[in-house]
């Protein structure tokens, strides 16, 4: 299947402010959202404690910055995101918890330099499933790796496939299990759609791989649910 367009995922996004926006819940698609951010934030607070910066790579509205942001009030934030309307409400939400410095990047972070031994955390929420081939994934994946400082952390939440076509069945019918108590049929519809058409998530364990490739000294699974799962590396 020809997936999405750059500018159309842009759009989506765009207009999906509100649904990236809710500290409460999340975003709402994916599996224990809540508890993922809540994994995410002290996993890199105990890894991290003394940590003066922290990048947001596919902030969305902020969720996850405004929830490391309650657990470091004084830290500076670099706030990423394809979508303008995303980054301007991330940077928003988070000014009014940090009294460190608040900056926005907004385009595509394949393309964009993210700097070189700058942040002490980097986080990414649900975005990394957009990257396409392996030479995508590698390039992003070094990026951040070069972006870390020495004993820098690098914690993802994100939806995951399997290793065989059998289990990644399985673990599709379990995330839509829990969509179904949710969220409308209409809706429903709407989120495969746009993970069939948007979306090509990478297994966990190449995933693992490549930071060990890269150069990450270590590598720690925080959760897995079905599809979807929270997990880190250290450099």
């Amino acid at each position: 299947m020809t997936k999405s367009s750059i500018d159309t995922i842009r759009h989506n996004f765009d207009q999906q402010v509100e649904r990236f926006s809710n500290i409460e819940t999340g975003q709402t698609t994916a599996i224990d959202s809540p508890l993922c951010m809540e994994l995410v934030s002290k996993a890199a607070q105990v890894t991290n404690p003394n940590a003066e910066s922290i990048m947001d790579l596919g902030c969305g509205g902020g969720n996850y910055a405004v929830k490391v942001a309650t657990l470091f009030p004084l830290i500076d934030f670099t706030l990423v995101d394809i979508s303008d309307n995303m980054v301007q409400t991330a940077q928003k939400r988070v000014k009014e918890i940090t009294s460190g410095k608040v900056t926005t990047m907004q385009g595509d972070y394949r393309n964009l330099e993210l700097g070189e031994n700058s942040f002490d955390i980097i986080t990414a929420g649900t975005t990394l499933h957009h990257l396409r081939g392996d030479d995508e994934w590698e390039l992003v994946f070094e990026k951040i790796f070069r972006a870390l400082k020495p004993g820098g952390s690098f914690w993802i939440n994100d939806i995951v496939i399997s290793e065989t076509n059998e289990i990644n069945e399985i673990m599709l019918s379990g995330w839509l299990s829990i969509l179904k108590k949710q969220v409308s049929k209409t809706e429903v519809e709407m989120y495969m759609n746009r993970y069939e058409t948007e979306d090509t998530p990478r297994t966990l364990s190449y995933q693992l791989e490549l930071m060990k490739k890269i150069g990450f000294t270590k590598t720690i699974l925080l959760h897995k649910h079905f599809n979807f799962a929270a997990f880190g590396g250290i450099k």
